[in-house]
This record gives C-alpha cells, structure tokens and sequence, in this order.
C-alpha cells in the first residue's frame, strides 16, 4: 500500500499514525444518539429470562446504574418479543429511559413485532435468513443470486417495519454463525464475515433506510480484527454509508481471561479510531461488563494531541491476514520460535530463590531443584542485580551493560546496551546481545549497522501516550528496511490493576499484525514494598503477559475458555458452570474448550474450539469435538465427565500434578 499524498490509499482508519476517530453516520437510538461525534457508548445484554418482567426490570436498571447506555434483551420467540413491550413500560413507570434492543437470531417474525416495540432490533445475517447444516453447496452465479433474491423477500418487511416506526437496526455477523451458503462461496473468513452483512445493508440502502449499526464479532481476535478492519474498507471501496461500528469480542470468558481477551481485540480498534458503541462479553454478571467497557472508552477521551508520529507511507504487510513478521533466529528469539516473555525483577534490590517462585520457576529447598509452570517466564531481567545463584535450565538472564561487564561468568548471562553503548563498545556476547531503542533511535544508519550483526535483539519502548501505534511504526521502519533483527516489546505502567486492560491493548494491538518476538512488562518501583505485595505484582506481570500472547493466538500456554456471556436463552448458571470446568481442565494447556448455554451460541459460535459444552434443554447439554456433536442430551451431572472421558479418547488428557515446595 503507498501513497503520494500522506494518506495510504484503501486503509481501515484515518491514520495509522494519528489518533483520530473515524467520523460515521449518526444513528438516533430512542433518545441517545450513536456514530458522528457523539461519545463511544456502552452497551449490555441482560441475562435474565425475557419472561420475567420484573426480574429483567431489576437487572436492566443495575446495569444502567452501572453504565449502560444501551441494554440488549433477547426475543427468541414470539412471547419473548411481545413482553419487550411489558418490560419497557415498567421501565418508563420507574423513570429510566434506557433505549432497549430486542437480540434477534431465528424468528423474522419476532423481529418484526419487536421493531414496533423496542428502539432497536439486532439481526445475525447467518440464521436470521438461513439455516445452518454444515453442508458445502455449490452455486452458479445464477443460483446464488436466487439465494440473495429470497433473502430480501424475507427482510425487506422488517426493514420496511423499521422505517416507519423509527426503530434502528444492527446488522450483526458473527464469525461462528455464518450461513452454508456464505461459507461455500467465501470460506471461514473475515471477508465471508464482511460480505454477510453487506448482503443485507445493500437491501437497507435499497430500500432507503439507514439507521444501521454494524458488527463483526469473533472470539478470536485476529479474524475479529481483521473483519472490522475490511468492513470499513469495503464501506468506502462500495460507496456506501460509513455506518457506526459495534466493538466486541464473542465468548471472551471469565475474569483476567476474558478482560485481556476484550482488550485485544476491542482496544486494537479503539487504538485506529475505529469504533463508535463497546460491548463487553463476560461470562459474569451483566452490569460487571459496563465498567471494563468505560475504561477501553475513556482512554481515547484526551488521546488526541499526543506527541506527533510521522506518517506511515508504505505499509509492508496485509492488515487484513496474519502474517507473523519474518525475524532472524537468535538464540531462542525470533525464527520460528514462539514469542518470549521477559520477567523485569530490576527494580528489586536483592534477589533471592522466593523471587522467581512469581515468575514461574519454583524452588524446592528439600530436593536442590526447580519446577516450571506452564507459564515460567523465559528471561529473567534483573538491570544492575545479577542473580548470585545458579538458574534453572532454560530460564536466561539479561544484565545491564556496565553491570554484565563486572559481573562473574559472565557467559551464563547476556547484556543489554543503550544505543549509545553499543554504537561505542567493544565487548560483547558471543551469542545474544539486547539493544534497548525508541522509534527516534531507530535512524537509517542504526539499522544499517544491524544487518552485519546476527548476535542482536531489540527491545523496542516508547514514552508516547500513543504507545501501540508509535511502536508500530517502529516495526514498519524495520520492515521497510528489510530488517529481520528480532523484538521484545516493553511497555511500562505505573498500576498493573488499573492498567490490565492498557497492556492487553498497547501489545496485543502489535501481536494482532504478527509483531513482536517477546513481551517486557514493567509496573513502578517495587523495592519499597512487602514480599507478598512485590511477590503478587510480578506474578500478575507475568500471568498479563502469558495471557496477553494467548489472547493474540501468538502463543498458547495454558486452557482456553470460549464461554458464552449469558443471556435469557441459557439453559444453565454459565458462571458455576465455567469454574466447575475450568476446576477439572485447566491444567490442559493449549486445549480449547468452548462453553455455550444453548444451541444458538452452539457449535457455530464456538468456532475454533477443541471440545463443546453446550446447553440444549434443561438439564441436558450436548458435548462436541470440533463442530461435531458427540453425544446428545447428556444428563447435566454427568456432562463434565464424560467431556473429560471423550478429551482422553483423543490422547489430549493429562493427569494434574500438585506442583511441590
């Protein structure tokens, strides 16, 4: 991609280098206005049974008082959609005037009784037309067309109902959702994603109506990225409307889980201006998700006016396919290894044993030896501290220059140089040496001097509060240069609580685009605080960064849980549910478990998933390898067991093992 005018010609958002916000269409949602210039909105979905009136009247004002500007209900049926009306008067009698929007899959005709109803109507392109039987058809032009031309007898009724009673609509696509008929022509793909919901706004553009809001939801948050950022594309390559943007990561999960997943992929966007409503997706209490999502939003409040960063020109890679950048193997970096994470103990004054047990390295005093968890960190940075004792196998040191120069064996660890010192030294590893750069270190003849040198990694920081972005840059320029030196991204904070959320955005916004050969996570000074408070800091740095990668799918370390939030279509509690399994798999790294309350969010929306948990009548769950279902109707109090029996006839089951001292 290049351009002649400081502008890269077909790119997703404003700049690349310039936060600006993507200016969209307004929409009016009852009274609160969505897209142009009007705030990013939050926005829910309640998980009470729609037929309790006075028991989704409860939760919908907790999750406005929460801070919710928008609450989603489901209308699975007739009855459902036709209570919308009982709920949203009870609600007007208690004085909230929260816009509700009726969540539609099956039933047109639900939709089209809600429409007249409610504020706004959610419509999934993939069943709301179609029905899904994995089967792969084959299609002329001519009969595809026929297809599309029953789609619009089926929608253009809702959409006319829309016109008149003022209702807006979402035109929802959900990765694990999309249609036979979509798969056969486009495949499992962001553009299979994006051409679902174009099929369906061109009727609404048609029809002359334009009060439409636009999603493209993934649990994984590459496809989810990369489909946002095509739609947009294709908005203006069609010339048609620039629709405001509904930001969410399907099935995120639960707990540190499910927010680093959320601001992977929502953040990313956010980062690009792209973006004008958040929907948080937790497997937790609907009025938990509001404020995670209010602070994704709230960071871009004073973004704009941040220190400039020269255009981008000439963009080396696809920003709509991953394509993890070719590097250089050094050592253990880059090549074809996985991406590494580097623990930063430099702030403490003396290390001890203790002090790795947070990282993942645990000592065993009775038996002179060290355990690794499935997330041991693989470096160890400890500045101008070398380790006075010997490191378990496979855990590496770095030191800072000066200090590595005086420190005994010097072999066993490898040095970090400021630019400046490597420009002027003249001692170095024979294997491994760390350059510590800024995007304004990376100059034409820094770069060049790299390509002679086959011994160096960067770790690459920025002071910029337009951190992810800059560091993008930076990668881009390496790019440019063809330049295959590997890099650790570092990225410090001042509160690892406040700022989980600010870490899984600045790097897994870098990972999404196949950037980056390690991760640094660095929080304020710990030297002043208690062992347990230090000792808790690092294991939440080093637990941030494994989970971070893992959200990127750049590097699984441990179970993932595609877990539904809940909704009044649940056939059981998700939450107990999910810790029930997680209790009895999470020692299985790398397995992919979906967990689904019933069969709308079944096998589709597990996507990628291993195995499926999934709801599909009362006390009866169906358990799935793949997309393929295994057993039907399996008792809820078995379920969990015969899912464990059917991860051991595959050969993907280990037994636990307690870690010791």
């Amino acid at each position: 991609m290049n351009t002649t005018s400081g502008k890269l010609e077909g790119i997703y958002c404003p700049s690349l280098t310039n936060y600006t916000r993507r200016l969209s269409r307004e929409v009016r949602i009852g009274d609160i206005a969505l897209g142009g210039t009007n705030p990013i909105r939050v926005q829910s979905m309640t998980t009470v049974d729609t037929m309790d009136t006075l028991g989704s009247v409860e939760q919908v004002i907790r999750m406005v008082e929460a801070g919710c500007e928008y609450v989603r209900i489901t209308a699975p049926s007739v009855k459902e959609a036709e209570n919308l009306g009982n709920i949203k008067k009870e609600l007007r009698a208690r004085g909230y005037h929260v816009p509700l929007i009726a969540d539609i899959h099956f039933t047109p005709n639900a939709a089209e009784l809600a429409a007249r109803l409610v504020e706004k109507v959610r419509v999934n392109p993939g069943n709301y037309a179609d029905k899904k039987r994995f089967q792969t058809i084959e299609y002329t032009d001519a009969t595809y067309q026929a297809e599309l031309d029953r789609i619009r007898e089926r929608f253009t009724p809702l959409v006319n109902i829309c016109k008149e009673y003022g209702t807006a609509m979402r035109i929802g696509t959900n990765h694990g959702s999309l249609s036979d008929r979509i798969l056969s022509r486009y495949g499992d793909t962001p553009l299979g994603m994006v051409e679902s919901a174009l099929e369906f706004l061109r009727i609404c553009e048609d029809l002359n109506y334009y009060d439409v809001v636009l999603s493209m939801k993934a649990s994984n948050t590459q496809v989810m990225v990369q489909a946002y950022r095509l739609l947009v594309q294709k908005l203006e390559e069609e010339g048609l409307q620039p629709y405001p943007l509904h930001l969410g990561v399907t099935e995120a999960g639960e707990g540190e889980d499910g927010r680093v997943k959320s601001a992977v992929g929502i953040g990313t966007l956010l980062e690009d201006g792209l973006g004008d409503t958040v929907r948080v997706s937790l497997t937790e209490a609907p009025e938990l998700e509001a404020p995670v999502a209010k602070m994704l939003i709230d960071r871009y409040a004073t973004r704009a006016g941040h220190t400039p960063i020269k255009p981008i020109c000439h963009l080396p890679y696809n920003p709509f396919q991953y394509h993890r950048r070719e590097t250089r193997e050094v050592l253990n970096l880059g090549g074809h290894n996985v991406p590494r994470v580097v623990a930063d103990l430099s702030r403490l004054e003396q290390i001890t044993y203790e002090d790795l047990r947070p990282v993942g390295h645990i000592y065993s005093p009775s038996l002179d030896k060290f355990h690794m968890t499935d997330q041991g960190a693989d470096y160890v940075y400890t500045g101008s501290t070398p380790i006075p004792f010997m490191l378990p196998n496979g855990l590496k040191e770095i030191v800072d220059y000066t200090d590595w120069l005086e420190a005994e064996k010097r072999e066993e660890r490898y040095p970090l140089y400021t630019t400046v010192q490597f420009e002027t030294a003249d001692t170095w590893h024979p294997q491994l040496n760390f350059v510590q750069v800024s995007l304004g270190q990376l100059t034409n003849d820094f770069i060049e001097t790299l390509h002679n040198r086959p011994d160096v990694v960067l770790i690459l920081e920025t002071e910029n509060e337009h951190a992810m972005p800059e560091q993008r840059k930076a990668f881009i320029r390496l790019m440019n240069q063809e330049q295959p030196v590997p890099v650790i991204i570092k990225r410090s904070y001042e509160d690892l609580t406040d700022e989980q959320l600010y870490a899984a955005t600045d790097v897994g916004g870098l990972l999404i685009d196949g950037f980056g050969d390690g991760v640094l996570l660095s929080t304020q000074d710990l030297s002043y605080r208690t062992k347990e408070e230090w000792g808790y800091t690092l294991e939440g740095l080093n637990k941030l960064a494994f989970g971070i990668l893992q959200a990127a799918r750049t590097r699984m370390s441990k179970t993932e849980y595609i877990s539904c939030p809940s909704c009044g279509r649940t056939l059981f509690d998700l939450q107990e549910t999910t810790a029930m399994i997680r209790k009895r798999t999470d020692h299985l790294k790398g397995v992919k478990i979906g967990i689904m309350g019933c069969i709308v969010n079944g096998p589709g929306e597990m996507a990628d998933a291993d195995y499926g948990y999934v709801g599909v009548g009362k006390g009866k769950i169906a358990l799935y390898r793949g997309q393929q279902v295994i057993k039907k109707s399996v008792p809820e109090e078995r379920a969990v067991d015969e899912l464990i029996e059917l991860i051991r006839e595959d050969g993907n089951w280990i037994e636990p093992v307690g870690v010791g001292e």
